[in-house]
């Protein structure tokens, strides 16, 4: 059996009630339009849940804008209010505050959606990459890479955050694999382990490497300092 609103009742939702078909009749025009625009509301209407059901790692729409959920601590002192203190990370511009919320206020939580993305190439201000999966290309703002620009090689992976369907900010791995393109050469006879000198990598970026590393040779580099690992 099917079931449908049934338009010329006025009880359920949308004026109407269930009413139920045999399967395969076809049902009048006007009663499949109704259930296509209840079928839309139901896609668009946002999640409302209230301050406690939020968790670490959502992205919640807060004076307007996309904020990442990075930590959630949940008090009731005394006699006052229970309420939750949010601490969480603006997404467009990367501040981070804490915000009290009541513990039955609502908050809407924003679609999101993580993808992992190939880096292609540059065009001025724009960095293409490649969806592995679709071959789609989806260009991101310099502004939005920032500084992950220079651990990004051709072909290189990174994880990126879709909110409402918009690209809003770009995880790195822990390390990536960089080629050395400029580096004085070491003192001879120098063999300390701690001594280092300067060295450009390929994306630009400067990092202390032993004396021992030569232009050419491929590093591992940590995204989170830019500090030299060992060899690749």
């Amino acid at each position: 059996m099917k079931r449908v609103w049934r338009n010329s009742d006025k009880t359920g939702p949308g004026n109407g009630s269930i009413l139920d078909t045999v399967e395969g009749r076809a049902l009048p025009v006007y009663l499949l339009h109704r259930q296509n625009i209840v079928r839309k509301a139901l896609n668009v209407l946002p999640l409302m849940p209230s301050a406690n059901d939020i968790r670490k790692g959502q992205v919640i729409k807060f004076n307007g804008e996309p904020h990442l959920v990075m930590e959630t601590m949940h008090r009731t002192p005394g006699n006052l209010r229970a309420f939750v203190q949010v601490k969480m990370r603006n997404l467009r511009y990367g501040k981070a505050l804490d915000q009290r919320f009541a513990s039955t206020d609502n908050i809407e939580v924003l679609p999101t959606e993580k993808k992992t993305l190939e880096f292609s190439y540059v065009d001025r201000d724009s960095y293409a990459f490649m969806d592995p999966t679709t071959y789609e290309t989806v260009e991101l703002s310099a502004e939005l890479i920032g500084d992950s620009k220079n651990y990004l090689t051709a072909n290189g992976k990174v994880d990126v955050l879709f909110v409402d369907e918009k690209a809003l900010t770009i995880e790195l791995p822990s390390s990536v694999t960089l080629k050395i393109t400029e580096s004085p050469d070491g003192v001879k006879g120098d063999t300390a382990s701690n001594v280092q000198k300067t060295a450009t990598m390929e994306t630009g970026l400067i990092v202390q490497v032993p004396l021992f590393i030569k232009v050419g040779e491929l590093i591992k580099v940590s995204t989170s300092d830019g500090s030299y690992m060992g060899r690749a």
